[in-house]
């Protein structure tokens, strides 16, 4: 039981604060996602879709029931597993889990251990098969995998975790797939710290390109990355799955006289102006077992003397310019802030276990979460609010003061007459009802 608490302010001593308010919740526009999850039939597909190593004899709580709870603990803004014990007896807890007690953190911690590595290839089928739901609810027909890889630091002795020399910390180094046109997380592998950016590429990227071609086998599929992953079996693997690809190239010496052989410079040349130039080349790198297509784009600042040059490599069609290819694989950037949302909003990075696996499975747990937020704010939102962080939809729709109350017959769940964006709440909550998944 929570000791009473009570603080005379300053600025008017007539008023004290206690924590004596009664059974209130903050966070009341989670039934806004509990109806969402309905809506897309979460809770049964990950019950055919999830198995774990559960030899329980007695069950208080299901394997997907404590999925639920730490979902919707990450959406509302929790990261730790410790925040269960205050939300408990949170009544909008209780009631979208439909608990009269919600599971306490040890019962959080022995959920992580019940987690093998058939469960973590379960977790990316249940994800596919939102995404693949996603998609024919919006009608995509086209597709831009970016890949990327980043960093999630540890502090401690966790297994596997080992230094970055290109971060310079210790820790893992995620590798991650986003759809650049939805933002939808498509994929991640958690990996050792120490491991380059493109290693495993061709195992991580080849059943992606497989199920979108079996899916849609019409579908445009675009594959970007920077110049971490210029390796020859990801150029490869495109060109056999029939998917294009624009990946940077870093700058070297034969690229670098090949692009200056493109440069002109007569006697009354404007020095005082910037010049930008694109030029396309075919190309063919010792490693490569073939030419190909490399767009080059040349920069030479006011008042400077020598061009800077920058590459990418493609199997686009000559119908698309050099500065078009540019401009494309330029669009890669907006991955940045998809990454910094999934760590910042979802703690994709958060490595509480000591254990490879356990840590793996947070990170798909925070995937799951990223998605699902993304997608109710794809489908259901205007469209101007589709680009908000979720710590914006915090602010204007879960975490809102609520109250639940019963009758014999119903529930009913009154939020705060003085909530700033209640048109915005039960616009969405219309929206989410007439949802046809």
């Amino acid at each position: 039981m929570l000791t009473l608490l009570e603080k005379q302010l300053n600025f008017n001593p007539k008023i004290t604060m206690n924590n004596t308010g009664g059974n209130l919740s903050t966070d009341t526009g989670l039934v806004l996602v509990k109806e969402f999850m309905t809506k897309i039939d979460f809770t049964r597909q990950a019950q055919q879709l999830l198995h774990f190593e559960d030899q329980r004899k007695y069950i208080h709580h299901d394997n997907i029931s404590l999925l639920e709870q730490l979902l919707l603990q990450i959406i509302a803004g929790y990261s730790a597993d410790s925040s269960a014990n205050f939300l408990q007896k949170d009544p909008i807890f209780q009631l979208i889990l439909e608990k009269e007690a919600t599971a306490s953190p040890a019962s959080l911690s022995r959920f992580w251990k019940r987690i093998s590595q058939t469960t973590l290839s379960d977790f990316q089928k249940l994800n596919q098969t939102l995404i693949d739901q996603a998609r024919l609810n919006r009608h995509l027909t086209e597709l831009i995998i970016d890949l990327d890889s980043t960093h999630s630091d540890t502090f401690g002795h966790q297994e596997a975790a080992n230094y970055n020399g290109h971060y310079g910390t210790m820790g893992y180094h995620p590798l991650v797939a986003f759809d650049g046109l939805t933002g939808d997380f498509l994929k991640a592998e958690l990996r050792s710290g120490s491991v380059y950016t493109s290693n495993g590429v061709r195992q991580f990227l080849a059943p992606l390109l497989e199920h979108y071609n079996q899916l849609v086998p019409n579908t445009y599929i675009l594959v970007r990355g920077d110049s971490g992953f210029a390796t020859p079996e990801l150029y490869e693997l495109c060109e056999t799955s029939h998917a294009y690809y624009v990946v940077r190239l870093k700058a070297n010496r034969n690229l670098g006289q090949l692009a200056e052989e493109f440069i002109r410079i007569d006697d009354d040349h404007a020095w005082e102006r910037r010049e930008v130039h694109y030029y396309s080349t075919m190309y063919q790198a010792k490693s490569w077992s073939r030419e190909r297509r490399v767009c080059i784009k040349s920069t030479r600042e006011a008042g400077e003397l020598l061009f800077r040059h920058e590459f990418v490599l493609t199997n686009l069609t000559h119908n698309i310019s050099a500065k078009q290819v540019f401009n494309i694989y330029q669009k890669r950037g907006a991955m940045e802030n998809f990454i910094k949302e999934a760590k910042n909003g979802f703690y994709f990075d958060k490595t509480d276990s000591s254990s490879f696996t356990e840590n793996y499975a947070r990170m798909m747990v925070s995937v799951l979460a990223y998605n699902l937020v993304n997608f109710m704010k794809n489908t259901c939102l205007p469209e101007k609010e589709r680009t908000c962080l979720v710590d914006t939809l915090r602010l204007k729709l879960f975490k809102v003061a609520g109250k639940v109350t019963h009758s014999a017959r119903r529930w009913l769940v009154k939020t705060s007459t003085s909530h700033v964006y209640q048109d915005m709440f039960y616009k969405l909550s219309e929206k989410i009802h007439q949802l046809c998944w």
